[in-house]
């Protein structure tokens, strides 16, 4: 659901800009209590892996397709903070560099895919994680319901922004059954590839997965045939020492180029959920065309290289290692200077 320029008026896209700048230097502040050493660099990685499943666009209707926002899947692993950070970070490189998603919309966009996600499906997987059993597979579940209710929510706020400030006089409500309507559809796949994901984070390391960290499932002992939860220990256990990430870090880094690099060539071709409802509505007559569409790796190609597949491979590869750079160092700035605030404070503490 890339806005591109030309959909809404310039007065609403610079709104929606100030608003994103806000959410961002909100979630800049937020981030820092959610990241630490082991996290910072999974949340680069996370934003990686969202650029990469973002190419795989998946069929959902005839000449339709969708693909992943990711806002629901990066708030449950490294915090609703963080998330609108890790989607800030993709959204740009995509704009900037792939010609994906306008220019003058990058606020939209953000507005959209980075926080409007991020709120719905954050919000509403607390809630349901609340009233379900505490277990790996309610966690499971409540992330696929979390991430399907995201993206239909998504195409409504975007509605609404046309709604305000679109450039072509279209009936509101066609706009808003044909964008919800559709992204029900695609909102399908999103939670389908959210719930595998977290679901097997769970599986290997649930240390990692923050949405979810105090989950627990009590342990059960048997007492005259009969299973009965365990008293609570008497004393405090031993810290355990850290886990190391780097195994982990690697092994999705891997995913993330095979995804972008390899598999991607086989997504579809069809046009994407707002590109169809767009086109069949009218919406798209007054798009611009984009200010880097002279970009190398526009429509994410490498303009040089003739074979489609090398070309897509390795601008894929080259997105996902500037997502991962990039990212990474936004991450470890946010958390290096949350340390750097506690280290004042504790000074100052001596001093007085």
């Amino acid at each position: 659901m890339h806005v591109p320029d030309g959909f809404i008026d310039a007065p609403v896209s610079v709104a929606a800009g100030v608003f994103a700048a806000g959410a961002v230097a909100v979630s800049l502040r937020g981030a820092r209590r959610e990241l630490d050493e082991r996290t910072a660099p999974l949340a680069g990685l996370v934003a990686a892996f969202i650029f990469a499943v973002q190419m795989l666009n998946f069929p959902v209707a005839a000449g339709t397709s969708g693909h992943l926002m990711g806002g629901a899947l990066a708030a449950i692993l490294v915090g609703p903070c963080t998330a609108v950070l890790c989607l800030s970070v993709v959204l740009l490189m995509q704009g900037i560099f792939f010609a994906d998603g306008g220019l003058t919309a990058l606020g939209v966009n953000i507005t959209v895919m980075g926080v409007v996600t991020v709120v719905v499906a954050y919000g509403l997987f607390r809630l349901l994680t609340g009233v379900l059993p505490r277990t790996r597979r309610s966690a499971t579940a409540a992330a696929f319901v979390a991430a399907l209710v995201s993206v239909p929510a998504a195409a409504a706020a975007f509605t609404f922004l046309y709604w305000i400030g679109g450039t072509t006089d279209i009936p509101i409500g066609k706009v808003l059954t044909a964008m919800v309507g559709v992204h029900i559809l695609i909102g399908i796949g999103e939670a389908i590839i959210t719930a595998l994901t977290v679901g097997a984070v769970l599986a290997v390391r649930p240390d990692l997965v923050h949405g979810v960290s105090k989950i627990a499932t009590p342990l059960k002992l048997r007492v005259d045939g009969e299973l009965v939860d365990a008293p609570a220990a008497t004393r405090e256990p031993e810290p355990a020492a850290p886990r190391s990430t780097r195994g982990f870090w690697i092994t999705g880094l891997v995913s993330a180029f095979l995804l972008a690099g390899f598999v991607s060539f086989y997504a579809s071709a069809n046009p994407d959920g707002l590109e169809k409802v767009a086109a069949d509505q009218g919406i798209d007559e007054k798009v611009e065309e984009h200010g880097a569409a002279d970009s190398p790796l526009a429509d994410y190609g490498v303009g040089d290289i003739a074979d489609a597949r090398l070309s897509g491979g390795l601008a894929g590869a080259i997105g996902v290692s500037a997502t991962v750079v990039v990212g990474t160092g936004v991450f470890r700035v946010v958390r290096r200077r949350r340390e750097d605030e506690r280290g004042s404070v504790s000074r100052d503490h001596e001093n007085a």
